[in-house]
């Protein structure tokens, strides 16, 4: 379930490279979870902004499937600095809760650092787990916020970019590249529009397990990829979708409800 809650948020959640005047956004988003077409999780995000800081939550409620994925709940929040042209992580907190057991994990940032953090239960080492090391918690953001992004307009600008992501347990980065421009139409979706199609490359860096089936998949697939939609007027832009093949079926994350 940690796994699983991570890659969810982490898919749904690039940093932008353009300003935009500060205004107060107050807007929420949900998305419906599939795997090989079966429901498997409904997402719900908040997002507040009032010119100088932002504040993002998520909830996650997850039906399972299977042993694939198990059923609970997740739920996160992010708060940082909105001021600039891009968000600014300063917490990150994520709690799980499946199988009767639960799961936190909490970061600070400053300037793009990490500070602390804390997960309970630790993460025990082993053999096979590729050490987190000082010098690479830096310059990084948490998996939430880096999904948000500001920008001047819907480009392929949204998609040159590279995330550097550390939640808690494990540190990676999502390269992404531009694939084409796109439109969506399905009135079954909270968004009809122009869109911008980004390829993704996930790139573990440390924290992993090298034997775990998941992350070599993520690493060496080029099944993955998200499409991106402006959040009303506010100058903000969001994941419209996210799909990644698998052995199970795609595994998409769609956007059902927008309101800015």
């Amino acid at each position: 379930m940690i796994r699983t809650a991570l890659v969810l948020c982490s898919v749904l959640a690039p940093l932008a490279a353009h300003s935009v005047p500060a205004a107060e956004v107050d807007a929420r988003a949900s998305y419906a979870v599939t795997v090989g077409g079966i429901n498997v999780a409904v997402i719900d995000i908040d997002l507040d902004d009032d010119g100088r800081r932002y504040g993002l939550d998520l909830s996650a409620r997850v039906a399972g499937l299977g042993t694939i994925v198990a059923s609970g709940t997740a739920t996160a929040q992010a708060t940082g600095s909105s001021s600039g042209a891009t968000l600014q992580s300063q917490n990150f907190a994520l709690e799980t809760r499946a199988n009767g057991e639960l799961f936190t994990a909490n970061v600070d940032y400053e300037g793009r650092n990490v500070t602390a953090f804390q997960v309970n239960p630790p993460v025990l080492d082993s053999y096979d787990r590729v050490p987190l090391e000082r010098a690479q918690l830096t310059g990084v953001g948490d998996f939430l916020s880096a999904f948000v992004l500001k920008a001047d307009g819907l480009d392929r600008s949204l998609c040159e970019r590279t995330l550097k992501i550390f939640t808690g347990v494990e540190r990676f980065n999502i390269a992404l590249n531009f694939l084409d421009n796109d439109e969506a139409t399905s009135p079954r979706t909270g968004y009809q529009g122009p869109l911008v199609a980004c390829s993704l490359k996930y790139q573990p860096v440390s924290g992993h397990f090298e034997s775990s089936e998941m992350t070599t998949y993520m690493a060496e697939t080029s099944r993955m990829i998200l499409w991106y939609a402006p959040l009303g007027a506010t100058g903000y832009f969001i994941p419209y979708r996210v799909n990644i093949g698998t052995s199970m079926g795609d595994l998409s994350i769609v956007l059902t409800r927008a309101e800015s």
